[in-house]
C-alpha cells in the first residue's frame, strides 16, 4: 500500500513510521528539518518495546501525494484549507483521504476544500517529537474511521501493522469524545505548563474540568450529538492513562506556534454563543490561552524581570 502523510509531526511519523515497518510504501511531508533528518537517518521511532529505525521517503513536496492510494492529513487544525490547496491539483480520483486531525469539523471543512470526500477518524495515540525525526511513543496508537470505499482494506491493514482500526458510521460520538477529553485537558496542561498527572490532583481542578465537561455536553446536546453516559469516568481516566503527557496545545505554546486552541475549548464557546448555550469556563480556558499565546509570540511585551 501506497501512504502519504501529509503533515508529519508527531502523530503523522508515528502512524507512517508503524506502517513503514510493516512493509507499505510511505512518504511523509513534513518541515524541513525533519526531512533532512529522516533522509539522512532514518525515522526514529522510540517506543516501551525499544527504539525502531525505519527508512522512508521524506519530502516537503506536496506533489508527492500523486501516487497515494491512502493520504494520511495530519496538519494542525488551524492550517487544514491552506495546506487542502496544496494537495488539491496533485490528488488522484481514487486516492482515500482520512483526516487525522484534533476537532470535529476538519473533514469536513477539507471535504469543502478539496471538492471530494474525506474520511473523519479519530485519533488515540500519545507522542510527540523528541527532535527532527525522532518520534517519541508514550502509548496507545488506535484509530477510529468512518466508512468509505477502500477503508475496510486499509483498516485492516492498519489493524495487522499493530495500529487497531475500527471502521464505524458512529465517528461523530467518537470525535465529540475526543473533543470534550481535548477541552478538559489541553487549556488546563498549556496554562499550567504542566502533564495531565501533575495538575489532576490539585484543589479545585477537577471541579473546573467537570464544568467543561458539563458545558460541552450541553453544546453537543443543542448540536443533536448523544455523549457516552461514562464521558465523565472517561475524562478523567485519562490523567491515569497518560500522566506524563503534556497537550499539543502546551507543546505548541512552548515552541512559539500557533495554538489550535480556536478549535477545541474555542469551538464549543462559538457553538454555544451560537445556540444559545453559556460556556463561560471553556471561554475563560480559551481566554488564558490566547494571552499565553500572545506572550510567546511577543516575548518583548514581557516585563524585564520576567524574562
Amino acid at each position: 500500500m501506497r501512504i502519504v502523510v501529509m503533515g508529519a509531526g508527531a502523530v503523522g511519523c508515528y502512524f507512517g513510521g508503524m506502517m513503514a515497518l510493516a512493509g507499505h510504501a510511505v512518504t511523509l511531508i513534513a518541515r524541513p528539518l525533519h526531512v533532512e533528518a529522516i533522509r539522512r537517518d532514518g525515522l526514529l521511532i522510540e517506543r516501551a518495546d525499544g527504539r525502531h529505525r525505519v527508512h522512508l521517503a521524506a519530502t516537503e513536496d506536496p506533489a508527492a501525494v500523486t501516487e497515494a492510494d491512502l493520504v494520511l492529513f495530519c496538519v494542525k487544525s488551524t492550517d487544514t484549507e491552506p495546506a487542502g490547496e496544496t494537495l488539491r491539483p496533485h490528488l488522484r480520483s481514487e486516492t482515500a483521504i482520512w483526516s487525522l486531525q484534533n476537532g470535529v469539523d476538519n473533514a469536513e471543512r477539507l471535504a469543502r476544500t478539496l471538492g471530494r470526500p474525506v474520511s473523519a477518524s479519530v485519533v488515540y495515540v500519545a507522542a510527540g517529537m523528541a527532535g527532527p525525526g525522532h518520534v517519541r511513543h508514550h502509548g496507545r496508537g488506535e484509530l477510529i474511521v468512518e466508512p468509505g470505499p477502500g477503508n475496510d482494506v486499509y483498516a485492516a491493514a492498519f489493524t495487522e501493522a499493530g495500529l487497531p482500526v475500527t471502521v464505524s458510521r458512529d465517528v461523530a460520538t467518537a470525535l465529540w469524545t475526543k473533543l470534550v477529553i481535548n477541552c478538559a485537558y489541553n487549556a488546563i496542561s498549556a496554562i499550567a505548563g504542566l502533564p495531565y498527572g501533575s495538575f489532576i490532583g490539585e484543589p479545585g481542578v477537577t471541579d473546573m474540568m467537570r464544568d467543561v465537561v458539563d458545558e460541552c455536553g450541553a453544546v453537543a446536546a443543542a448540536v443533536g450529538v448523544s455523549l457516552p453516559d461514562d464521558l465523565w469516568p472517561q475524562v478523567r481516566a485519562i490523567a491515569a492513562t497518560m500522566k506524563g503527557q503534556m497537550s499539543s496545545t502546551a507543546l505548541d505554546l512552548a515552541r512559539g506556534r500557533p495554538t489550535e486552541i480556536d478549535h477545541l475549548n474555542g469551538y464549543i464557546v462559538t457553538k454555544g454563543a451560537a445556540l444559545g448555550v453559556a460556556t463561560p469556563v471553556n471561554r475563560a480556558l480559551l481566554l488564558l490561552v490566547r494571552l499565553r499565546e500572545r506572550a510567546a509570540a511577543r516575548p518583548e511585551d514581557a516585563p524585564e524581570a520576567a524574562r
